[in-house]
């Protein structure tokens, strides 16, 4: 068991951070002015650039307190709302600009006592409180910091998990649905609730990032997800990520992943936010083409391509709703 203590840059708490077996998880020890925004490791200051360091070893990172008690609440309010508006549509409705739908429900469990809203997708395209959250939040700070100054917006969702489903999210990288000039970016997922062993959380493999890129095509069809033998193989070694509600956890685009089916009889959902190096350019399009894609949310415009070398099978661009549909391929194969 490793034990670590720090306080985000800008609060005046101290946080105990454990990594017991599989599991990393959080918790509030309380208040300490003379040590607020510096890192402690058995019990002395560090720089703030081990939380990068950590970032660049591992491939993810947990924050603690990512979004502000305002923050969360107005997410919290507009998904309500959308919940419940969904409870009045037989199918998945509402546009976003390719002209899929914004919506998703899960059309074979959805119904007006229980709605099973899955995905909206754009949020921030048409609600105040998730482009305020894509714009500002502690998690961003980081990014910056890890990538450099300049940062742009790529893409926004909320997922929810849906209470006693049985979906999962088998195992992928990100990277290939998204290829870029370079492989500086980011996903960002705020809890919405908190996050549990039972609810379905994210799990991941440490330093997969720095690993190949796996195909995510199988007999000729794009599946979003690796083989049953990799990711049986990853499964060995994947780390549940749980937390408060306001937590975020910060996932590199290559970094291996997937989740697990919500057991509880309440929803686990995720506002989800990724963002990539100014100087990252979009090799393919936007699979959740948006309004906002490119969007300068830290530093400035440059004009400049950054270019790694690297090889991957380009991606299909979704005709479904969402990727679930996608991953549902897999059944066939």
């Amino acid at each position: 068991m490793k034990v670590i203590l720090y306080s985000l840059w800008g609060s005046k708490k101290i946080f105990l951070g454990v990594r017991l077996k599989n599991i990393y998880f959080f918790c509030n020890l309380g208040h300490n002015a003379d040590t607020a925004g510096v890192f402690m490791e058995n019990g002395k200051p560090i720089k703030n650039t081990n939380l990068v360091e950590k970032f660049q070893k591992d491939g993810f990172l947990i924050l603690e307190n990512a979004l502000t008690d305002s923050q969360l609440s107005a997410l919290n309010s507009d998904l309500s709302m959308w919940v419940e508006e969904s409870r009045r549509n037989e199918k998945s409705y509402g546009k976003i600009m390719d002209g899929r739908p914004r919506f998703d429900l899960q059309l074979d469990t959805h119904s007006f006592e229980k709605p099973a809203l899955r995905r909206v997708t754009s949020p921030a395209e048409i609600s105040k409180a998730c482009l305020d959250v894509v714009k500002d939040n502690k998690a961003l700070d980081l990014v910056s910091e890890i990538f450099g100054p300049n940062i742009k917006h790529w893409t926004n969702k909320i997922n929810l998990k849906l209470p006693s489903s049985g979906t999962e999210v088998k195992f992928h990288q990100d990277f290939p649905y998204e290829p870029h000039s370079n492989e500086d970016i980011v996903t960002v997922l705020f809890f919405l609730d908190d996050v549990t062993l039972e609810n379905g959380p994210l799990e991941v493999v440490a330093g997969t990032h720095k690993g190949p890129l796996y195909s995510l095509w199988h007999d000729g069809i794009f599946t979003g997800a690796v083989s049953a033998e990799i990711e049986a193989e990853n499964k060995k070694n994947a780390i549940s990520c749980v937390g408060k509600a306001g937590s975020a956890c910060l996932m590199h685009s290559k970094l291996m992943h997937g989740s697990k089916s919500n057991k509880t009889k309440s929803a686990r959902s995720l506002f989800i936010v990724s963002y990539t190096a100014e100087d990252a350019v979009k090799l393919t399009e936007n699979p959740l083409p948006s309004e906002l894609d490119g969007m300068i949310v830290r530093g400035e415009k440059t004009g400049t391509v950054r270019s790694t070398s690297y090889s991957v099978e380009l991606p299909e661009y979704p005709q479904e709703v969402s990727f679930f549909d996608q991953q549902s391929k897999m059944k066939d194969i």
